[in-house]
């Protein structure tokens, strides 16, 4: 359990040093509906350990079976999605790219919660708030390029 937490936080907390320097984003138009900063360490820290619980549980059904073995290089894949989106947009300072990262990041985490289904049932519906809060950066990181063309 430590280990399946462990993986994806350590994936936000290596995000988080492509956000030190802000000052570029906060130049950026945003929309009506940006949260403030602080919500999103909190939400993501959250999101972070379902995610590790849901992988914990999906893994105890047996990592040799063949359902296990592919729902959990589902969620490996979404997790390299998740990795790559922050430098994009806060490092390169990319938000059309960092879309279409997010646009493959909600494609792979519906993969996995098919699979986690298929394996544990709970383990997909831990991951629900997790493609929520994705939906809802999908639509705020497509505002923003479309406000910053």
């Amino acid at each position: 359990m430590i280990i399946c937490c462990g993986v994806p936080l350590a994936v936000g907390f290596g995000g988080s040093f492509f956000t030190n320097s802000l000052d570029w984003y906060q130049t950026l138009a945003k929309p009506a509906f940006n949260p403030p900063s602080w919500v999103f360490a909190p939400v993501w820290t959250v999101l972070y350990l379902l995610m590790g619980v849901s992988a914990f549980l999906v893994w105890r059904k047996g990592p040799a079976d063949a359902a296990v073995k592919v729902a959990l290089a589902c969620f490996v894949l979404q997790l390299v999605f998740n990795a790559l989106w922050t430098p994009i947009f806060f490092g390169a300072k990319q938000p059309l790219i960092a879309f279409a990262d997010i646009v493959l990041l909600w494609l792979a985490i519906a993969a996995t919660i098919i699979c986690f289904y298929r394996v544990c049932k709970l383990s997909a519906i831990l991951l629900v708030p997790y493609i929520l809060w994705v939906s809802f950066a999908a639509v705020l990181n497509a505002s923003i390029c479309m406000l910053n063309q």
